[in-house]
């Protein structure tokens, strides 16, 4: 996954990190896992005298739940993809990058090396970006993720739920996981709300209840009551804090933006930072993450446009300037902050160079 001479040491720190990544992924299928026993056996097999009822129920369950593993397992084993190696800049012209006496003879052997390659994107002082960890001339909208250890292609984010970074090959897939996951939860909720109610009409009574007969529900109420009550806090609690992260995806997908750009705008080439440098029209936007045939758009195949290394620009559509998010021109692209490893390196006078 990524570049390969960039991965972690197997050490045994670096392999007892790397169990520990897979804990929020273990937790979310673990209450998967009770959510399924829960739902299908204590609520339709032990708790629905209607069979037509159970039947309907467990088909609607089964099919939203296959559709939520599905795109979370497509989330979490896509890699994050490998940046092509005529990418790389050779040993000879990064010493040379290193040994550069000033920031001038840096940009110059970096805009020379990048003279063939599809980058618009630039650092604030107007250079190719690079990454002096990966050796590599970054492509537009990567960026170099500590975990991963590498640069990973549109990096939306790095997401611990899936132990993996959101980027231009699973951002589908994500986006269809958060979309199921809050569907998931929305129909356990509803379909337990009549159990949930029931359970608190029985627990407290009103005065005039028959209590001769709520003494007898009561004694009826084991541990499967409790399962089911649960089951109905924990799918509204996991609903609510979907809906907003699900809604601010779809937000960012139809203004074709990662959540690294909604942060900090990327600057160009031509036209300097511009949050909406991507955006080609709403419907564009969203077939260029999840295709041109609606048949698969629901589905967690990867359909998306592109290579992840190139990107069409609301300039190139247009033919006009290009402005800022907030409708101002390039010339404030000095008040944005870039990301380090985005920065020239330090120059390093040859003489600091000790022989190995």
């Amino acid at each position: 996954m990524g570049n390969d001479d960039h991965r972690r040491r197997k050490t045994p720190c670096g392999c007892c990190m790397s169990v520990f990544k897979w804990i929020p992924v273990l937790f979310i299928f673990a209450v998967i896992v009770w959510s399924y026993y829960a739902y299908v056996v204590e609520l339709c097999v032990l708790n629905t005298e209607n069979r037509i009822a159970m039947i309907l129920m467990l088909l609607f369950y089964h099919i939203t739940l296959i559709l939520f593993l599905w795109s979370y397992w497509k989330t979490i084993s896509t890699s994050v993809g490998r940046v092509p190696d005529h990418w790389r800049i050779p040993d000879e012209e990064v010493n040379q990058l290193f040994r550069a006496d000033n920031p001038e003879t840096q940009k110059r052997i970096l805009n020379n090396f990048a003279r063939n390659l599809p980058v618009t994107n630039r650092t604030m002082n107007g250079s190719v970006r690079f990454c002096d960890k990966c050796k590599i001339i970054k492509p537009d909208r990567s960026h170099h993720c500590s975990v991963c250890s590498c640069c990973v292609l549109k990096m939306d984010h790095h997401c611990p739920w899936v132990n993996n970074c959101v980027n231009f090959y699973n951002y589908k897939f994500f986006v269809l996981f958060l979309g199921y996951a809050l569907l998931y939860c929305l129909y356990v909720a509803c379909t337990t709300l009549h159990d949930f109610i029931q359970f608190w009409q029985v627990s407290f009574p009103l005065p005039n209840r028959n209590y001769r007969l709520l003494a007898g529900q009561l004694s009826g109420i084991g541990m499967g009551r409790f399962h089911i009550l649960f089951l109905f806090f924990i799918s509204i609690m996991f609903a609510i804090s979907l809906v907003s992260l699900f809604g601010y995806h779809i937000y960012l997908v139809l203004v074709n933006r990662t959540t690294l750009e909604s942060f900090r705008a990327p600057i160009f080439r031509i036209g300097g930072p511009d949050k909406n440098g991507y955006n080609l029209g709403r419907y564009a936007n969203f077939c260029e993450v999840f295709g041109d045939d609606w048949q698969y758009w629901f589905l967690p195949i990867f359909t998306s446009k592109g290579d992840g290394l190139s990107y069409p620009t609301a300039s190139e559509q247009t033919g006009n300037q290009s402005y800022d998010a907030m409708g101002h021109t390039n010339q404030n692209a000095n008040r944005l902050d870039v990301q380090p490893t985005d920065k020239l390196i330090d120059a390093v006078p040859l003489n600091n160079h000790q022989p190995h």
